[in-house]
């Protein structure tokens, strides 16, 4: 079983998921970099964060080192891929985070599921398109509005493989500070992105450069005076 340390953060792959790509990226150091240095950049000690879309736990760990284990809350919608995060999670000593199991979307009915598609290296499923079966599995659906109400989180970062498109249909009722979401431009139309920015400012947010590059989209809170400054 592959073992690497990135950027400070122990990770262990079973073999069956050592693809070349993948393995390249651990040993570069390029795994997730935005996504991670983002994370540093955003979460303080005490912060609640919600992380939707836990990959392999290394966003995860960083999160848990950042915010303390006990504020983070992780999703993800891959079964096969939650012993990995949890196996990671206790080598960083960060087995606290709560780990749920699930593919978030924008609404769902009680017990509603939807059939994922799983990628080559599955770290990169996605929601199957109606009648899609071959390479699928049957997962449980759990609301956005959900997890907030759930989690009340300061931070929410989120890497959902296009997902994203059906999150930001209503504001969210939490003390949000930082949103940072990797965009997948190939998933949906320019106007989709709109709808994402448009959101953020009705949610008294801002494009954050810190926290952003490339696909890695970022944004924080405008706080206004009758607020105080940040802590």
């Amino acid at each position: 079983m592959p073992e690497f340390t990135v950027h400070g953060v122990k990770l262990s792959l079973p073999s069956d998921l050592a693809k070349p790509g993948l393995v390249g990226k651990l040993e570069n150091g390029t795994y997730e970099y935005d996504e991670g240095n983002a994370a540093r950049r955003c979460i303080r000690p005490g912060f609640r964060v919600l992380e939707l879309g836990a990959g392999m736990g290394f966003v995860t760990a960083i999160c848990a080192m950042r915010a303390g284990a006990e504020n983070v809350l992780s999703v993800e919608a891959n079964p096969r891929m939650l012993d990995v995060i949890r196996a990671n999670l206790a080598l960083n000593g960060q087995e606290g985070v709560t780990l749920m199991h699930g593919a978030v979307t924008g609404h769902a009915e009680p017990g509603q599921t939807a059939r994922l598609r799983l990628g080559d290296a599955l770290t990169s499923s996605r929601l199957a398109r109606k009648n899609v079966r071959a390479d699928t599995i049957e997962v449980p659906l759990v609301p956005i509005a959900d997890l907030i109400r759930m989690q009340r989180p300061h931070v929410v970062i989120m890497d959902v493989e296009g997902a994203e498109a059906h999150l930001f249909a209503q504001p969210w009722k939490c003390p949000l500070r930082f949103l940072v979401l990797e965009l997948h431009p190939k998933q949906y139309a320019p106007r989709v992105i709109k709808k994402i920015v448009d959101w953020a400012s009705d949610m008294h947010m801002t494009y954050d450069p810190s926290t952003s590059r490339g696909k890695t989209l970022g944004f924080r809170r405008v706080w206004h005076e009758e607020e105080g400054s940040a802590p």
